[in-house]
């Protein structure tokens, strides 16, 4: 045969497997050829050794993920999931089927039902307090507000394109309380005018004038207070951000409804019983008992206002002592999810084959089969698991992320019976991973909240990769040394045993070698050498030659592999123009802004705190690093990085809102004393505050700061009432300011109790069911509201007689 009739596929592309098989390979250089097949075996299989292996429950799976649209419905998108799933589970054969491994929708389900649940008692709560409060009549009155308020609120929300979820719901439940406000200042003037002898009509229309600028002004307050956390550029602000809209709606809904139904209703329904003396409302139980509280509020008020300046020095006293006792507070920025569910991830050392990694992930599973999973003898523990090895799954969850794809990775899934089984199985897998993984860095935990992330990091950067490799191993013996702290490492790794091909230069050229022949024929021999590809239907499969030992090959096979010089079409031994040399050497070797840097995480166990543990930690670093080489430096990462860019998104905007405020107030006052007057009585919740949460042993963190904002707008709100009254009452009634001061405060108490008692009883489902993460916030609502109210009825009237200089 000529060589001219030889023909090879010039592009390197086959469409069947016997083309390939059929391929001329040249013999030598007097044209003789001679098929592949004669050769080589030429075979379909899988990529060996694989990249990625999932199972389910000990059995090998594949697993699909499936994301939501923009705008659609998670809990529609699960039912029809379900659908898709009994369908395929009838038509596969035995042995096969589809089954979840985790999905969103049911515990948002669960979590939407729990929250529609809690809104739906607040409101019952709501309605209860008014009608106890204000008696049959005149609680329907104020009480027919909130399903007007509340349908109106949803139906401008879907307009506005806000979905219902736990936030906006919670957002909901926090402005119940805020929205009758409006009617119940509406209510309860309308009822004073009509008791000094004022028809019903004249009286409702008078009551709207006096108050609708008061109460429009404190309305855009409440609302402004939230407006950071519209504004956040940060994950939580996008989570949170929906607050502002929804209790914005809700408060001007409120504020229209007041001026207009609630107004209408109470000229309509409110009616005086006749006696000799002239027209006094019925008098129940409650009315005697607020006219007790008013007498004792009036007597009291009357006793301390002669040592104003004393209320004040107390008042600022508490506020300076709530504000060291903050120090006994735990902090958490955000609590873990509660999902009945853990993880488990596995780093084995770097370069560790993927068949070791699955060999250890089947001995945990086999250990969770046996003594884990829910049974007939065990009632809770683990219900199923499944693990992805080499590569974790796509994200199921805003907690996790997935990590860098790797031979030695492993992600392992684990739906429990419920959240509170959780810690249990947490510490029992913990354990076992310890106690027979030496090697094998084993996390497992809960989903993170907030974002997720390692709660504990330290970046260390510098120039010398020994010298960080010291420095990261002092720093993970410290962090270790921590009461806390658990699964302390680095990401660099161990340093790992390479073999590095040193090349004779001159006995390659002697040889006609070049460095591309001897890394192609490794690759070759190792990991296959890609010569074209396959097409099958529309896909394409790469052609690999390999040597049919590559994964059993020993040091004395490897440096006697051929290598093929493309030039001269001879081979050689390795050996005679290369030397493999092993060399410890760092598996990775990171930068950040292209300095080397080490990344020390920690995880904690469940009576770790992690702003404890880095307390600790920053002060040790700040005086270790004196002590390093000149130009290495740490950074914080983790939670303090998590939390610092949360809180810094939503403070950067605090000013703006502060200004509004500000200027809000300018405009209802138009004084600057009584401006001041108001914005004095905003860090006044904190005592309340930091009583509630060392009271109820909870922590402060994101939700809790933004109970702090949701107190900030309400103690404003009564401040602005209790000061506008004021001035209504001297210079409308022209009584003498000590007197109009004391009056002012008697007017406007019950509506401000009221606010309250409405507020604070209303959150009580929220911090029942709410969570690990409502609890903090609705704690900070109920014990702030109820300090900062009573500080308010008397602050304010003690610094209106210092700046007006009222003489008692």
């Amino acid at each position: 045969m000529n060589n001219e009739r030889i023909i090879l596929e010039p592009t390197g592309n086959f469409n069947s497997i016997k083309d390939v098989e059929n391929l001329l390979i040249p013999i030598g250089t007097n044209g003789q050829v001679i098929y592949l097949k004669d050769l080589a075996t030429v075979t379909s299989a899988y990529v060996q050794p694989a990249t990625a292996l999932v199972s389910v429950d000990g059995h090998r799976a594949i697993s699909l993920s499936i994301s939501l649209k923009d705008g659609a419905n998670i809990i529609s998108l699960g039912e029809q999931v379900d659908q898709v799933i009994a369908k395929w589970n009838k038509k596969l054969p035995y042995g096969l089927k589809v089954k979840r491994l985790a999905s969103m929708d049911s515990y948002v389900n669960k979590g939407v039902e729990d929250f529609v649940s809690n809104l739906n008692q607040s409101i019952v709560i709501v309605l209860l307090v008014m009608l106890f409060f204000l008696g049959i009549r005149t609680g329907i009155v104020v009480a027919s507000l909130i399903p007007v308020v509340t349908i109106l609120t949803l139906l401008l929300m879907g307009l506005l394109g806000v979905g219902l979820n736990q936030v906006t719901l919670a957002a909901l439940i926090m402005a119940l309380g805020m929205m009758v406000d409006n009617a119940i200042v509406v209510s309860e003037s309308i009822m004073v005018r009509m008791e000094q002898g004022e028809p019903a009509n004249d009286a409702a229309i008078a009551a709207c004038k006096e108050l609708a600028i008061p109460l429009f002004i404190s309305t855009l307050t409440t609302s402004v207070a939230f407006l950071s956390f519209f504004l956040a550029d940060s994950v939580m602000g996008d989570i949170m951000g929906p607050i502002f809209v929804v209790i914005t709606i809700a408060l001007i809904a409120s504020w229209v409804i007041a001026m207009t139904i609630t107004a209408m209703f109470c000229a309509m329904f409110l009616k005086m019983n006749k006696t000799e003396n002239g027209i006094v409302p019925k008098k129940s139980f409650v009315d005697r008992s607020f006219e007790s509280i008013t007498n004792s509020y009036k007597k009291y008020i009357n006793k301390l206002l002669p040592f104003k300046k004393g209320i004040v020095v107390s008042v600022v006293v508490l506020f300076f002592v709530s504000i060291w006792a903050f120090r006994f507070i735990p902090f958490t920025f955000f609590p873990d999810s509660d999902r009945n569910l853990i993880t488990i991830d596995i780093n084995l050392p770097l370069g560790t084959k993927i068949a070791r990694t699955s060999e250890v992930v089947a001995e945990i599973e086999k250990f969770m089969e046996d003594s884990l999973v829910v049974g007939t003898d065990r009632k809770e523990g683990v219900i199923d698991f499944s693990s992805f090895v080499g590569q974790g799954p796509f994200s199921y969850d805003l907690g996790y992320f997935q990590d860098e794809a790797n031979s030695s990775y492993a992600h392992l899934l684990v739906n429990t019976t419920s959240f509170e089984v959780n810690h249990k199985m947490i510490r029992v897998i913990d354990d076992f991973g310890f106690r027979n993984f030496p090697n094998a860095d084993i996390k497992v935990g809960l989903l993170k909240g907030g974002g997720g992330g390692t709660p504990i990091e330290i970046k260390v950067s510098g120039d010398d990769p020994d010298e960080l490799l010291r420095i990261s191993e002092t720093v993970k013996a410290k962090l270790t040394s921590i009461v806390g702290t658990k699964n302390v490492k680095d990401d660099w790794g161990p340093k790992s045993k390479k073999l590095v091909i040193e090349i004779d230069q001159n006995k390659a050229q002697t040889a006609q070698i070049t460095n591309q022949d001897i890394a192609t024929s490794l690759r070759t021999v190792l990991d296959g050498f890609k010569t074209g590809d396959y097409r099958e239907d529309d896909k394409s499969i790469p052609i690999l030659l390999r040597h049919e030992g590559s994964q059993r090959l020993t040091f004395k096979e490897l440096e006697n592999i051929n290598v093929y010089s493309q030039s001269s079409g001879k081979s050689v031994p390795l050996s005679q123009v290369a030397q493999i040399v092993p060399k410890w050497q760092y598996n990775k070797i990171k930068r950040l802004d292209l300095i080397r840097s080490v990344l020390v995480s920690s995880e904690l166990n469940s009576s770790g705190n992690a702003a404890i543990v880095m307390k600790e930690m920053i002060a040790w670093l700040d005086e270790q690093v004196n002590k390093w080489p000149e130009d290495y430096r740490y950074e914080l990462g983790g939670d303090s990085e998590n939390t610092a860019e949360n809180m810094e998104a939503v403070f950067s905007f605090i000013p703006l809102s502060g200004f509004l405020i500000l200027l809000l107030l300018i405009i209802q006052f138009n004084s600057v004393k009584k401006t001041i007057m108001v914005i004095s009585t905003i860090p006044l919740g904190i005592i309340g505050v930091v009583l509630g949460l060392l009271v109820f042993q909870s922590y402060f963190g994101f939700m809790a700061f933004l109970g702090v904002i949701s107190l900030a707008g309400i103690v404003i709100n009564n401040a602005i009432v209790l000061i506008d009254r004021i001035e209504i009452e001297q210079s409308e009634l022209g009584k003498p300011l000590k007197d109009a001061i004391i009056d002012a405060g008697v007017q406007r108490l019950r509506p401000i109790l009221l606010t309250t008692f409405t507020t604070s009883f209303g959150l009580i489902p929220l911090y029942l069911g709410g969570g690990l993460i409502w609890e903090p916030m609705a704690i900070s609502l109920m014990i702030g509201l109820l300090f900062g109210t009573i500080i308010t009825l008397v602050l304010v009237p003690a610094l209106y007689a210092i700046f007006y200089k009222v003489k008692y």
